[in-house]
């Protein structure tokens, strides 16, 4: 029987790793504060799925500005996997990737288009997620790392966030730690208004099952890792366009746990 879908997290971001730079890559988009990105997008979770399965991502949008936020594009896509046994973190396997499948198509990546939401409002709402998983009966054991990004409008400017698996080894360690090694978050670096988070589907065959319990008594970092762009939250943010913030300072959460570098 499938365990919670904290496990697929716990394992992605322990083994995960980054494989593709951002489609966005030179762009620059608006800073704004680092708790944003947990503020936007919550409560992400995928299922733990036997080969053959399939379930639902599960994801809440929300409007945490004083002004509509509108032209919303909310993007989810398979991009590594982390195979088991071994834990080794690759790209993905030329057969058996799990499918995503949302209101706007069916693949490795999809795109929910939301539209507007006003101050406060959320999505999906009360109706649940939209958007399902499934793993094809081939699929290998393993984890296989699911990224998020998120563009809108928002008073009168454009801003854009993505996940960690956007960014490369270097991208990220050029942003995220300073000459002496130390924290900081540099989104001015990574050319994004914030960072969000992101999940992971785990395919539990039968030769994962009796490891899972191990993996599930691990993902405790899952406490420090989700709350990594929402860490030292501050008051809510204001309507509005805003200039460029200075750096962010955040903790490692991710740091240099990828393996290797985005192509």
């Amino acid at each position: 029987m499938p365990r919670p879908a904290v496990v697929a997290l716990a394992a992605a971001l322990l083994l995960g790793a980054s494989f593709g730079a951002t489609p966005f890559a030179g762009a620059s988009y608006p800073v704004l504060p680092a708790s944003d990105g947990g503020e936007l997008l919550s409560n992400l979770s995928a299922p733990v799925l036997d080969p053959g399965g399939s379930g639902p991502i599960g994801y809440e949008l929300a409007n945490p500005f004083a002004a509509t936020m509108s032209s919303i594009r909310l993007e989810f896509g398979v991009y590594a996997f982390s195979a088991y046994p071994g834990n080794s973190t690759s790209p993905l396997p030329a057969s058996g990737v799990p499918a995503l499948a949302g209101p706007n198509g069916t693949g490795s990546s999809v795109t929910v288009l939301i539209g507007a939401l006003p101050p406060g409002g959320t999505y999906p709402g009360p109706s649940g997620s939209e958007l399902a998983v499934s793993a094809p009966s081939s699929a290998p054991s393993g984890t296989f790392s699911i990224r998020t990004a998120l563009t809108f409008t928002e008073g009168g400017s454009v801003y854009r966030f993505e996940s960690r698996g956007y960014f490369s080894t270097a991208q990220w360690e050029n942003a995220t730690l300073l000459t002496n090694r130390t924290s900081t978050l540099n989104l001015s670096r990574l050319g994004v208004s914030g960072v969000l988070p992101e999940t992971a589907v785990l395919v539990e065959g039968p030769s994962l099952a009796p490891w899972i319990d191990a993996i599930l008594g691990g993902s405790i970092v899952l406490a420090a890792v989700g709350g990594y762009v929402a860490w030292r939250r501050g008051p809510g943010s204001s309507s509005g366009a805003r200039p460029a913030a200075p750096s962010q300072s955040a903790p490692r959460a991710l740091g240099t746990s990828r393996t290797s570098d985005g192509d």
